[in-house]
C-alpha cells in the first residue's frame, strides 16, 4: 500500500524531474514493463491506439516531447492516493489541465499510466 509520505515525495520528484527536462531523472520512475496510454501518443507517434508498452520507446517519446515543448513546466494541482496508485492532477504544456493515473509495482516503479487531459482532444 502506498503511503501519504510516498505520494508526497514521489509527486514532487516526478514534477521536478519534468521541470528540469532531465530525461534520466524522468525515466527512473518507470518500470521496464511500463504500459503507457495517452492521447498525445496518437499525435506524436501516429499510433491510433495511443499506447507505448516498453521503457525504451517511452524514453524516445518523452525525449521528443521535451524537444518539442522546450518551455515545458508542470504545476502540481492535486495528488490523489489509493492502494497501489496515484492520480497526479497538474497544469501541463500549453496550460492544459491533466490528470495521470499511475499504478505502481512493489518496488515503487510505475507499471501503468493512463494520461487524461481536460477538453483538449
Amino acid at each position: 500500500m502506498l503511503t501519504k509520505e510516498f505520494a508526497f515525495n514521489f509527486t514532487n520528484e516526478w514534477i521536478n524531474s519534468w521541470n528540469c527536462h532531465d530525461i534520466d531523472k524522468i525515466m527512473i520512475h518507470y518500470d521496464d514493463s511500463i504500459d503507457f496510454t495517452s492521447p498525445f501518443i496518437i499525435q506524436f507517434n501516429n499510433d491510433p491506439n495511443g499506447r507505448i508498452s516498453n521503457k525504451n520507446d517511452l524514453k524516445d517519446y518523452f525525449s521528443r516531447a521535451l524537444n518539442k515543448f522546450q518551455d515545458l513546466h508542470f504545476e502540481l494541482l492535486n495528488t490523489f492516493l489509493s492502494v497501489n496508485s496515484l492520480v497526479i492532477h497538474y497544469k501541463s504544456v500549453n496550460n492544459m489541465i491533466a490528470a495521470e493515473y499511475l499504478e505502481f509495482n512493489d518496488h515503487g516503479k510505475i507499471i501503468q499510466v493512463k494520461a487524461h487531459y481536460l477538453n483538449s482532444f
